[in-house]
């Protein structure tokens, strides 16, 4: 099963925000246990760490990203992906993003807490990270 998580999902498991961290962090437990592929895309790479300097040293965040690429595959953004999710037909354009990166890379499930992109996303495959956890443990 092909996942891609959203920055919120991959930063509680990263920076321990409670009371997301659990799910966060079983999610990414799955991914180092090859239980799922499991990808996040570039620009959630640089809002990582942009985000997590404001807990840790840039040593300790530095550490924390290579364990992500040990972890999660990295789907790349390209410019037209970029001009592309400006029609995507989602009102936020960072979920316009994601959503357009999942299309183009076959994901089965986009993970994410982003309460606006679980009510617009229509048909779009996304799933809350305890949502995500309660189908996989039934499958």
């Amino acid at each position: 099963m092909k996942v891609l998580l959203d920055t919120n999902v991959v930063l509680d498991a990263v920076a321990c925000r409670e009371p997301f961290r659990k799910e966060a962090e079983q999610i990414v437990m799955l991914a180092a246990n090859e239980a799922l592929d499991c990808y996040i895309t570039a620009n959630t790479i640089t809002d990582i760490y942009y985000i997590t300097r404001k807990y840790f040293s840039d040593a300790i965040t530095r550490d924390k990203l290579r364990y992500l690429f040990t972890v999660f595959s990295v789907l790349d953004l390209y410019a037209a992906d970029c001009e592309n999710a400006i029609n995507f037909p989602l009102p936020d354009y960072e979920d316009a993003i994601l959503a357009l990166c999942a299309q183009k890379n076959g994901v089965d499930y986009i993970i994410t807490r982003d309460g606006d992109f679980l009510d617009h996303a229509g048909t779009l495959p996304v799933i809350s990270p305890k949502g995500f956890l309660d189908t996989f443990m039934k499958l």
